[in-house]
């Protein structure tokens, strides 16, 4: 019986394939891009997609192209990073890093976010709630999506002895933020929840 299976990676950029040795060269990238453009605008956004953003880590990227090779997963962007770009523009700025696929979607904002489970709001846990939130409506909004996963350095799983029960089962954490998804064991992790 041949099902159809539909996988989806939920993935943060900062820590995860956007390493702590990459954080800051977008600021670089936008005084060289001044400096060749004086009469541009004042804000980056205004800026070429490449110049927004910080360089993503190529050893990171080989490993999520690892992933997306073995599973066939989708990428929905959960990051910050998509305040800052549109779909088109994210996708094009994965094909220019190395990423084997586009991403098929972002995640929405919390203000635009309308299903959440009525939890007792934690400020220790504010972000993480936030983006746990925004991943569920995805779901929510997609019912097609038979597997999944969320990537992240903010810690979004699930944990009962820290009462974390609104967090997110299929999580994988990456706690270094100078490692990433390249890690030790993130990968098979990433895999075991998309292909199960």
């Amino acid at each position: 019986m041949k099902t159809n299976k539909k996988s989806i990676l939920f993935l943060d950029f900062d820590g995860v394939i956007c390493l702590s040795n990459n954080w800051g060269g977008r600021y670089k990238k936008w005084e060289k891009y001044r400096s060749e453009n004086p009469e541009t605008n004042r804000f980056v956004n205004n800026a070429p997609v490449e110049v927004r953003f910080d360089d993503f880590d190529k050893k990171a990227i080989k490993v999520l192209n690892e992933i997306l090779e073995e599973t066939g997963a989708e990428i929905v962007v959960s990051s910050d990073w998509r305040c800052h770009a549109n779909l088109e523009e994210l996708g094009e700025y994965f094909l220019s890093q190395g990423i084997l696929k586009k991403p098929v979607g972002i995640t929405k904002m919390l203000g635009q976010c309308t299903w959440y489970d009525n939890w007792v709001w934690s400020q220790d846990w504010d972000l993480e709630m936030v983006r746990v939130i925004e991943i569920k409506q995805y779901l929510h909004d997609h019912p097609e999506i038979t597997h999944w996963v969320a990537i992240d350095d903010l810690n979004m799983g699930k944990n009962e002895e820290s009462c974390k029960d609104w967090g997110l089962n299929n999580f994988v954490l990456t706690p270094k933020s100078h490692e990433g998804i390249k890690q030790s064991g993130i990968k098979e992790k990433v895999i075991k929840f998309l292909n199960d």
